[in-house]
Formats: C-alpha cells, sequence, structure tokens
C-alpha cells in the first residue's frame, strides 16, 4: 500500500526580517503565496526508513535521516509509537536550495503522507505542531493558498487571496545556504537598529482584491540585499526580468531564485523568454498563485 501526496512552493510577496533573536533566529512578518510548483512525496510500507529522489536536482537532495521528509516520517512514528519502516519517495519539481520551501515542502507532504498510510489520526492542529517544530517554512507547505507567518514564521493566519496572480521564476545555478543568508543579514545590519517587522497592511489589500500592479508596489524581501551580496548576478538577472516587462521582481526567500510578478499568461511566456535569452539564468518557469496546500492525490 501506498499513499501520494502533492506539495506546493512558495513565494515570500513580503518577508520583513527582524534583529537576531537570543535563540539565533529572527522575528519575521513573513507573507507567504503558494504558487503551482510541487513536489509529490509517495510513501510505501518497507522493511526499513529510506528516502529517494528523483526529477531536476534530484542529486542535492539528502537521501538520510537529515532530510526534511525523513525527519518528519520520524516525528510523526515517535509521537504514536510506530515503527517508521517506510519508503520515502520524493518527486522533486521545486528548485532544490531555491529560497522556495522545496525542503519544507517534502516535510509537509510526507508528514501528512504517513499519517494516512499509517492511520495515525492525528489532527490538522498535531500535524501543524509536528510542522512548527521541523522548520518556519513546513507549517505553510501543509496548509497553502496565503497566509501571514509570524514568530520565525511558523504562527500562521490566513489570508484573503481576491484572484490569479501569474509568476514567472528564474533558476539560478547552484544554491544559496539560508542560514548562510541569514548571517550575510546579521553582517550588514551590525549596529543598525533593525525594525520589528509588520506585514504590509497595502500589500494584504492588494492580494485581498486580486491587484497585481498594486500588489507589485508593495513586494519586498529583507533579505534581497544579503543574497545580492553572496550572489551578485542576481542583480543582472532581475533587471532582465523587469527591462522585459515584469510588473515587478524579487529574490524568493533566501534565493536564488528570483520571481517576476506579471501581468497575465501572455506576459509571462514574453518574460520567460527574455530571461533565457539573457543567459542570467539556466531556466524559467511560468505558473501561477494561489495553489492549495499539501494534498493526497
Amino acid at each position: 500500500m501506498s499513499v501520494t501526496v502533492r506539495v506546493p512552493a512558495k513565494v515570500n510577496v513580503q518577508l520583513a526580517v527582524g534583529a537576531a533573536r537570543p535563540d539565533g533566529f529572527h522575528d519575521l512578518a513573513n507573507v507567504f503565496l503558494a504558487v503551482g510548483l510541487y513536489d509529490e512525496v509517495t510513501v510505501t510500507e518497507s522493511d526499513e526508513l529510506r528516502v529517494t529522489c528523483a526529477g531536476p536536482d534530484a542529486g542535492q537532495v539528502p537521501l538520510d535521516r537529515t532530510n526534511l521528509a525523513a525527519r518528519a516520517a520520524l516525528a510523526l512514528a515517535r509521537r504514536r509509537g510506530i515503527d517508521p519502516a517506510v519508503h520515502l519517495h520524493i518527486a522533486k519539481d521545486i528548485p532544490v536550495a531555491g529560497g522556495m520551501a522545496g525542503g519544507s515542502a517534502d516535510g509537509a507532504g510526507a508528514l501528512l503522507a504517513c499519517n494516512a498510510l499509517w492511520q495515525a489520526g492525528a489532527s490538522r492542529a498535531e500535524l501543524l505542531s509536528i510542522c512548527a517544530e521541523l522548520g518556519s517554512d513546513v507549517p505553510f507547505s501543509l496548509v497553502g493558498g496565503a497566509a501571514l507567518g509570524t514568530g520565525r514564521g511558523e504562527r500562521l493566519r490566513a489570508l484573503e487571496v481576491g484572484g490569479t496572480f501569474h509568476w514567472v521564476f528564474a533558476l539560478a545555478e547552484g544554491g544559496l545556504s539560508t542560514p548562510a543568508v541569514y548571517r550575510e543579514f546579521d553582517r550588514l545590519n551590525e549596529g543598525v537598529r533593525v525594525p520589528e517587522p509588520v506585514a504590509s497592511e497595502d500589500l494584504l489589500a492588494a492580494l485581498a482584491k486580486g491587484d497585481a500592479e498594486a500588489l507589485a508596489a508593495t513586494l519586498s524581501n529583507d533579505l534581497e540585499p544579503a543574497a545580492l551580496s553572496l550572489r551578485p548576478s542576481l542583480a543582472d538577472t532581475l533587471e532582465a526580468g523587469r527591462a522585459a516587462g515584469a510588473l515587478a521582481g524579487l529574490v524568493s526567500g533566501s534565493g536564488p531564485t528570483t520571481a517576476f510578478l506579471v501581468r497575465d499568461a501572455e506576459a509571462a511566456a514574453k518574460v520567460a523568454d527574455a530571461l533565457l535569452a539573457s543567459g542570467t539564468c539556466r531556466a524559467a518557469r511560468i505558473t501561477e498563485s494561489p495553489a492549495p496546500g499539501a494534498t493526497v492525490v
């Protein structure tokens, strides 16, 4: 018997980052939007816990117990007194180490799939609690849609979205380490009073209206200067997308994927072609948001 769960990538339409806390984390005002790029996690009964992965950049995915999908299975098994003898197979389509929460998506997908396979009976609230233990982005991967994440991003409030938004994602060569980007954020802000992170009311209103131009005017990512400091070539990608007619462009999360909000599907195709022609990225992906969270298929 096996269970397959489809789980989406995300883009942060606002990522406001506070100063480093004593525990090393940062308080955030993190406006998540799930987008229609998906990983699929299939969980099958096995004689031991093992992880396999196929798809773009699969070679960069750890296949040991550090993988978030494995950690999710182990966490649920511990809570329920279950032997975590499962084969976790990840069909990967979300960029690896790209700032789009691919690892977090796999953790949420594995958790939902194991709960179904084992008939463990964990409630939505318990699943979200386990997700929060696994990582800051994992709860949103379970929920999908749009949400404001506070604390370190794990405390979620669902947000209204009044329409469909069109995106182009430019994939960079290689990845960026999220902890390294946060360290660079701290270095760049050394001696600076970092304001408390607050969600933009104008941005939330633009989401609720489904107004792409208003959303474009309010997109922001406090990690972008740090990502650009570590990967200066991303500035060329951002310029290429904007020059091709994108309403706005920004680094997605900790990068190095860059996200371009466009007016419609026709504009998306034009921007994607221009990005590829510019030679500033290795691939360009077109998709829409919002997208549903982790779903058994």
